[in-house]
């Protein structure tokens, strides 16, 4: 069976762990909960064509810049998750440094701009105009809920999906 590591990146309090512990147990918790260092999950999903591939995943700590640990983290990565809070606009700008920051230091790897808190989109001040001109880069953008579960499972089989094909 294929394993492919998979890194979530982004600010503090995106909600980068409410997503992995979604799509691994299916669960959400209002709860705060700092992330320090990195936490590390598995899953394994069965793709289109039924390939099962195992993915692990690293929960890296909330950084609005790459710290030498972290990089150390990107280390063997296949892919990863830009998670940005969608009720907080400085997450976006930090996200456009950190996808920078880590191909810097990775080099292009596979990944998707993941719009989380989608079901507060009454408080969003991530403007149609800054996704489209991602969206024109060519870059995949997937809006989420960890609390929802909405785009969730999507978003990391996507990035399976796009994995196997780089």
């Amino acid at each position: 069976m294929l394993q492919k590591k998979i890194c979530m990146i982004g600010d503090f309090a995106v909600g980068k762990t409410s997503l992995v512990a979604r799509f691994v147990t299916e669960g959400f918790s209002d709860k705060y909960m700092t992330t320090v260092g990195v936490k590390i999950d598995t899953k394994i999903v069965t793709l289109t064509g039924g390939q099962e591939v195992k993915l692990i995943l690293w929960d890296i700590a909330g950084n609005d810049a790459l710290t030498t640990a972290a990089t150390s983290y990107l280390r063997g990565a296949a892919g990863y998750l830009l998670v940005v809070d969608g009720t907080r606009r400085p997450t976006w700008e930090s996200a456009l440094q950190l996808q920078k920051a880590v191909m810097a230091a990775i080099g292009e790897k596979p990944f998707i701009f993941l719009l989380n808190k989608s079901d507060l989109s009454e408080q969003w001040e991530i403007t149609k105009s800054m996704v489209n001109e991602q969206l024109a880069q060519g870059h995949t953008i997937i809006h989420t809920s960890a609390k929802m579960g909405k785009g969730v499972e999507q978003a990391f089989e996507e990035l399976a999906e796009k994995m196997l094909v780089s």
